[in-house]
């Protein structure tokens, strides 16, 4: 009976195909032969069967002999092979398609009407992926008619939860492999452990089959005999909340294991009494190791607005007490790392104080390269699961760990997992039928069942008709940056086909705190050779050693025929030198008719070289770091948005500021310098003028520390002050604002923690800011003095007493002993040798600016320290009246940075805009000429705002109702009384 019941659906499939071609029609894709153990298939012969008996389609399968399921098996179900599936409708598969195999082309439907296809997959593009951007630009490239590509892990219920995933599957096939690495793991440090029995996920026909081998197998064998003593209990972190994590802890049940909290671990681990005949599992969530930086408790909705004010303690509360970690927790670019790598060093030194065997061994079965675990380097597979790592910059006495990161562990399960996906995907391939058949209007798409999954299937389609649908129209950027640089690497294919390319020289002057990501970002790009050149040779070498492209050499400003030669050599020059030397750079780059990029303001003598810049036809682009520089490039971008939909802006109010992390902020100034102190100093002594409330407002030089901003509404959580920057008037006119008078409110201004300004004031008012006299301090804890004698123009004896007199009476008494305190702490007071300064930190012989000694003081007592981290704030507030009503809308666009253990948050936010906008002068997109800023040409602000997303700085925007609270507009007004 089996037999002709095969040979009559045979009969009936082979009639079908004669009959198909205006049938609607599914194929099934074969996965990439490059990823040789993707077995999974989307839908079982069970599906196949059905769509083909009961929905009425034609289903075709691409040939493969590694699927879970053989042909025979699809085919005895109804399926047809067929090498292609140019004539399916709809395409599913389980990975990326290929980029030969995407099918674009349009087709007809049994109505006889033409359709675009429709393409299923985990695509790896809405989330900006740049190595996918060719993949998604393949479904945009014929208008109305190209397919749609709907994204599974975007398929949700109405409360968010994905719906058709793999997850379960990875926790389990991924505990598995992460055990299996933990059993050669201890094997390295000379134990063999119970865990060298671990069977691996793609061993059994069957999962019930694997579960009961790994009880009598492991688990039985822990019960009994217990685990090495040597080790003390074998402890498993598991992280995630997800399905992910419900898999791992589902597999541990199948081993003799206990649950532990987190607070349990330092006396499970310490106590010899522990059982051994048990593994002991944590089950860490975030509200065990993130903790917000103001000390107050987590809260998940207040994580996920503002995760720039949390910090991960998984390093101290957590690991150094596991055996092995088992990541399942996802993470995204703006939220902070479970472990980065300078926790990771801090994990190592306490796991060795814990004792033996302690954080050996990590499964990271995210796999979220460079991520969640900043020291996951790479994914395995599972012809070579796990292997040992470390860290570039991980001391040299500590041990590298061994790590698993499979980027495929459900298909070790491939039959089971196939199985579930098969089902869940099923009721949503059923409505798409419908819709393709009937139109998505029809009657029997009304029903709750299948009006919810159309609403699904909408949100989880990342392009059709030739567009990005809504909620994933921001890949514009990353898809314009994939195809600058795609063009970019044709045009250098067809120069290599002709003639030997020549690469794009840039020289890059100065080596200082900034220069790091500027370099590797320059560096990045295979057609540019980079030198740096700078007074210090060693600091030159360290940061082009890891490039290839990239060389050093010792410079002399000073020596301006040697500085002549570096300039003529070059095609673009950058600098970074310190702001006094811009304008003799650029007289040469003019004379030798090369581009200058600086990340600093235009100054008159900068500004008097447009006429000539632009007779030789170069470009002296300024202003394009942070502030100034993103700050220019997000604002004009913002309110170019603003004039294309007709709002008037009314009122813009811009602040920046680079300041310590909350964590690292408890030092005088509540300041700390992640470039030089002579720049913040020189900053407190310029005036400054704006307009606010109607009025324009101006604020003397000596009076701007004195008169700032209190109690600034930009941070939920950190308290701020503000100091109004230079002349804001002015952009007015630069970001193309209209007429002065309409606007009620300009103001662009600094960002300090409370306290920064009248401290700042009353060194000042010692005279510590003077730039124009010269002293000669015997030693630096004279400094204080001969600055005051410099200043009231009198001796002032050197003892504690006259010196504390002397201040009190230029500093006001609120202010008096926490000014002592700070000068103390800079050791530049009598009988403060404990706190002097290095034997390094040689006084200059000749007499020298009380503001540049100080500034050298600062540089020692208030720099970052190892693993101590810097903060980037940037916020615009933009109020715009609506065309028709004149009703106000209230506009923000943030950034929030902190830096890492790679780079400082200023070094990136000064540095990698710099870059990017070398690139766009390099490759001509930039037509302007003369002395601009960033606003001169779009191709510059386009560029850089474009690379900052592509690195993960994107601005965040807002449209905030009226009246939800304070502007900064208003709290300004309040501010000035």
């Amino acid at each position: 009976m089996r037999v002709l019941a095969r040979r009559s659906h045979t009969f009936r499939r082979l009639y079908s195909s004669l009959h198909s071609s205006n049938k609607l029609t599914i194929g099934i894709r074969r996965e990439d032969p490059q990823r040789i153990w993707e077995r999974r298939c989307p839908l079982t012969p069970e599906a196949v069967s059905e769509l083909v008996e009961q929905e009425d389609v034609r289903v075709l399968v691409q040939p493969c002999e590694r699927r879970v399921w053989t042909g025979q098996e699809l085919l005895q179900a109804g399926a047809e092979p067929h090498e292609n599936l140019a004539p399916a409708h709809i395409v599913v598969g389980i990975k990326e398609t290929p980029l030969h195999e995407v099918l674009t082309d349009a087709l007809t439907t049994p109505s006889g009407s033409t359709v675009s296809r429709t393409h299923l997959m985990f695509s790896h593009t809405h989330k900006g992926q740049h190595y996918n951007m060719e993949l998604l630009s393949k479904f945009l490239e014929h208008g109305d008619l190209s397919p749609r590509l709907i994204d599974y892990e975007l398929l949700t219920d109405e409360e968010g939860r994905r719906t058709v995933g793999f997850g379960w599957y990875a926790g389990v096939a991924g505990a598995l492999e992460s055990l299996s690495a933990l059993a050669h793991a201890l094997l390295e440090i000379g134990v063999a452990s119970p865990f060298l029995s671990i069977p691996r996920p793609h061993s059994h026909p069957s999962l019930p089959l694997l579960l009961a081998s790994l009880r009598s197998l492991v688990g039985d064998r822990i019960a009994s005999d217990g685990t090495p003593t040597s080790l003390g209990p074998i402890v498993i972190g598991v992280t995630g909340s997800g399905k992910v994590s419900q898999g791992c802890l589902d597999l541990l049940e199948k081993l003799p294991i206990q649950h532990v909290r987190v607070e349990d671990l330092a006396q499970l681990v310490q106590n010899p009494e522990t059982d051994l005949h048990k593994i002991y599992v944590v089950h860490a969530t975030p509200k065990d190791y993130f903790i917000r930086t103001d000390g107050q408790p987590y809260n998940r909705e207040h994580y996920y607005a503002n995760p720039h004010l949390y910090e991960s303690v998984f390093h101290e509360r957590i690991a150094p007490y596991l055996t092995l970690l088992m990541n399942g927790a996802g993470w995204a670019q703006g939220f902070p790392r479970l472990m980065n790598n300078v926790q990771l060093a801090a994990t190592l030194e306490a796991a060795q104080k814990v004792g033996k065997g302690r954080f050996v061994c990590v499964g990271d079965i995210s796999c979220d390269i460079e991520g969640g675990l900043e020291y996951l380097p790479q994914a395995s597979t599972l012809s070579s699961p796990f292997f040992r790592t470390r860290p570039k910059d991980l001391p040299a006495h500590l041990p590298s760990i061994t790590m698993m990161s499979v980027d495929i562990l459900p298909t070790a399960l491939s039959r089971e997992s196939s199985m579930h996906f098969s089902n869940v995907l099923m009721p949503y391939l059923r409505t798409l039928i419908k819709e393709y058949k009937f139109g998505r209007d029809h009657l029997s798409l009304r029903t709750p069942e299948d009006s919810g999954r159309l609403r699904a299937l909408e949100k989880a389609t990342v392009a059709s008709h030739g567009r990005l649908r809504d909620g994933h129209q921001w890949l514009e950027g990353p898809l314009g940056v994939w195809k600058e640089q795609s063009q970019q690497a044709q045009s250098q294919v067809t120069k290599a086909t002709s003639t030997v390319a020549q690469k794009k020289k840039v020289l890059l002057l100065g080596s200082g705190m900034v220069a790091g990501p500027a370099v590797d970002e320059i560096a990045s790009h295979a057609d540019t050779e980079l030198l740096v050149a700078s007074n210090s040779l060693a600091e030159a070498k360290r940061l082009t050693s890891p490039h290839e492209n990239a060389s050093a050499c010792l410079v002399d400003m000073a020596r301006q025929e040697e500085v002549a030669k570096l300039i003529g050599q070059a095609d673009v020059v950058v600098s970074l030198l310190p702001v006094p030397f811009h304008p003799s750079v650029a007289e040469l780059c003019v004379k030798h008719k090369k581009h200058l990029v600086t990340a600093s303001y235009i100054s008159p003598n900068m500004r008097a070289l447009h006429e000539r810049a632009q007779a030789a036809d170069i470009l002296l682009l300024n202003e394009i770091g942070l502030d100034p520089g993103i700050d220019h490039c997000s604002a004009i971008s913002l309110l170019s948005h603003l004039s294309a939909e007709n709002k008037r802006v009314v009122s813009f109010t811009s602040f920046c500021g680079g300041l310590p992390a909350p964590e690292d902020a408890d030092v005088p100034l509540k300041y700390k310098f992640s470039w030089s102190p002579r720049g913040v100093l020189s900053a407190a002594l310029n005036g400054a003028r704006f307009k606010l409330g109607g009025q324009i407002q101006e604020i003397a030089g000596k009076d701007i520390l004195k008169e700032g901003f209190s109690d600034l509404p930009i941070s939920d959580v950190l308290k701020l002050e503000g100091i109004a920057n230079r002349d804001s008037l002015p952009y007015a006119e630069t970001y193309s604002l209209g007429k002065l008078d309409s606007l009620r409110t300009i103001v662009r201004g600094t960002l300090r923690y409370p306290g920064f300004s009248a401290l700042m004031h009353a060194f000042k008012s010692l005279g510590l800011l003077e730039p124009t006299i010269a002293i000669s301090p015997g030693s630096w804890i004279d400094l204080t003095r001969s600055a005051l004698e410099a200043k009231l123009k009198i001796q002032v004896p050197n003892d504690v007493a006259s010196l504390r007199s002397a201040i009190g009476d230029l500093v006001d008494e609120t202010r008096r002993e926490e000014t002592l305190n700070a000068l103390h702490t800079f050791g530049i007071l009598p009988g403060t040798a404990q706190h002097a300064l290095p034997p390094s930190a040689i006084m200059p012989s000749k007499p020298t600016a009380p503001l540049d000694l100080f500034a050298a003081v600062l540089a020692d007592k208030l720099h970052y320290g190892p693993g101590e981290r810097d903060l980037v704030l940037l916020y615009h507030e933009i109020v715009a009246q609506l065309p028709s009503t004149g009703k106000e809308e209230l506009h923000t666009s943030s950034l929030v940075v902190y830096g890492d253990s790679r780079a400082s948050a200023m070094a990136r936010t000064v540095g990698l805009p710099l870059a990017f906008a070398v690139r766009s002068v390099l490759d001509g997109s930039v037509k302007a000429r003369g002395v601009c800023g960033p606003g001169a040409d779009k191709a510059v602000w386009t560029n850089v705002l474009q690379g900052l997303q592509r690195v993960g700085l994107g601005m965040q925007e807002k449209i905030l109702p009226r009246g939800q609270r304070l502007s900064l507009e208003e709290s300004l007004i309040r501010s000035r009384g």
